[in-house]
């Protein structure tokens, strides 16, 4: 016997599935967030949920926010079930931890009615604006840094008089109209796995508010605070089997779960322009710095699923957990964490890195994430320039190892020639899909054509040890396969 997950029926639930000990009817919402997805579900909206079943925060509860077509599918499941979503903890042993999540407490679907957004956003109440809009929606040029309008809804939004449709747009004219309005500005806290996420938020969303506004902008930048923060837990996209599990096991019917490993981080800038969520009690590291966390995550967790996800696929492997389990990868990524990533880091205040190191094979290795490779290789684009390119630039500088994260660079340009080792094809995922797969298929005869882009690896190209690294790479992989080229070694 399942229940259909919503209001009405949560209390009525299994005793082995937690449930909100509040009463959502007395939650208010303090942040707008952009983003809901699975990561945000598993991460802050988790953090506020407990904070909630503390008896605090009660006016911290989140107004979601979709501004893309896919979104569409999120505001009809979670309108259906009241905001309410199960998120289950996958414990490496196969046991499972469901915790109904009542912190969201209202989901709007912009271009349903901008105007309920921007009323939710002017609203005094409205503390925070968050953001989970994936790296590729900050429209940052990946070579100079600077803002790239280029996105048509960005252009559509620059329009004079036009009703924002973009994130961007959206939180800048909240922004103007609390500013017209005299109300104070709320903070826009990135939760992107982005370095320095709060300056690039501030950076692109003052260069966007620049060109339709000059006064706006220049108030955004002495008045908004952006905090950086570092966050983690791996989020793997839920599957049927997942919503089947559910329904089997714990007899909820759930329009979409959320999954995740039991680990999650978040270390977070204190810098508030106003009130926030006491969220150190829920076990968050308020600081006043996060820069050596965020690269500690960023160059060893975030680089290293890149240097497992295409090899791994190429391999012949499809998950995450399997590149794990086998010795030849985990010694390839453990030497790519201590020979090429961790010189390039700071010291990080609190942290044992060697076990921090260890704890992320093991994370890796959960069997019950199921984490896919595929998601792992999506938008690349996005994520080996801000990931894995500047240990590269660093590691050329002061004369250190580079051989494996060449590597990981020619594996994705062989990946991303869309065809396996097998001869199956590879469905590339990727905003610049049609420019990358372009000039991958031309890796055999012009090896270097893949890296000459030079709006993602800038100048790397004319560095001759990064290309007689690159090119020996390629030319093996081409020759020899991933796990040969693996087991040779750098």
């Amino acid at each position: 016997m399942t229940q259909r997950l919503g209001a009405a029926t949560v209390d009525a639930l299994s005793n082995e599935v937690g449930v909100p000990a509040y009463d959502r009817t007395a939650v208010r919402p303090g942040i707008v967030h952009f983003g809901v997805g699975g990561f945000h579900r598993a991460h802050q909206a988790m953090y506020l949920d407990q904070l909630m079943n503390e008896g605090k925060a009660l006016d911290w509860g989140i107004c979601g926010v979709g501004t893309m077509p896919p979104d569409q599918r999120m505001r009809d499941v979670l309108q259906a079930q009241d905001g309410l979503y199960t998120l289950v903890i996958k414990h490496p042993d196969g046991t499972m931890d469901p915790r109904v999540i009542g912190s969201i407490v209202e989901y709007l679907y912009a271009p349903d009615d901008p105007e309920t957004v921007l009323t939710r956003m002017t609203d005094p109440a409205t503390r925070i604006v968050s953001l989970t809009i994936t790296e590729g929606g900050y429209h940052v040029n990946q070579v100079t840094g600077e803002f790239d309008p280029g996105d048509p809804g960005l252009q559509h939004d620059l329009e004079p008089g036009a009703v924002p449709t973009s994130a961007f747009g959206l939180v800048v004219e909240g922004l103007a109209r609390r500013r017209a309005a005299g109300v104070p500005a709320y903070t826009v806290m990135s939760c992107d796995n982005i370095p320095g996420n709060g300056h690039v938020a501030k950076k692109m969303l003052t260069s966007f508010a620049r060109l339709k506004d000059p006064e706006l902008a220049d108030w955004i930048e002495s008045e908004v605070r952006f905090p950086n923060s570092m966050v983690d837990r791996i989020t793997p996209v839920t599957a049927d089997a997942d919503k089947e599990a559910l329904a089997e096991r714990f007899g909820i019917e759930d329009g979409w779960p959320v999954v995740c490993e039991p680990f999650t981080q978040w270390v977070l800038e204190d810098d508030f322009g106003g009130e926030r969520p006491p969220f150190e009690d829920v076990g968050v590291q308020l600081v006043d710095d996060v820069e050596p966390y965020e690269l500690m995550k960023l160059r060893l967790l975030n680089a290293s699923h890149q240097a497992l996800c295409y090899l791994g696929y190429l391999a012949g492997y499809r998950y995450a957990h399997e590149v794990c389990q086998d010795k030849l990868f985990v010694d390839f990524l453990l030497g790519y964490m201590d020979n090429e990533a961790t010189p390039t880091l700071p010291p990080v205040p609190g942290v044992d890195l060697d076990k921090y190191k260890h704890q992320l094979i093991e994370r890796f290795a959960n069997p019950e994430v199921r984490d896919t490779l595929a998601r792992l290789c999506a938008e690349s684009s996005d994520r080996i320039p801000k990931w894995l390119v500047p240990v590269v630039r660093q590691q050329l500088a002061t004369g250190g190892e580079i051989a494996r994260s060449a590597l990981v660079i020619a594996a994705w340009a062989r990946y991303a020639e869309g065809v396996d080792e097998q001869g199956e094809p590879i469905e590339v995922v990727d905003r610049l899909r049609d420019k990358l797969v372009e000039r991958a298929q031309h890796n055999r005869e012009e090896p270097l054509l893949f890296v000459s882009d030079r709006d993602l690896f800038g100048d790397l190209v004319d560095d001759e040890r990064f290309v007689q690294a690159y090119t020996s790479a390629l030319s093996s992989l081409h020759e020899q396969g991933a796990r040969a080229t693996v087991a040779a070694g750098p």
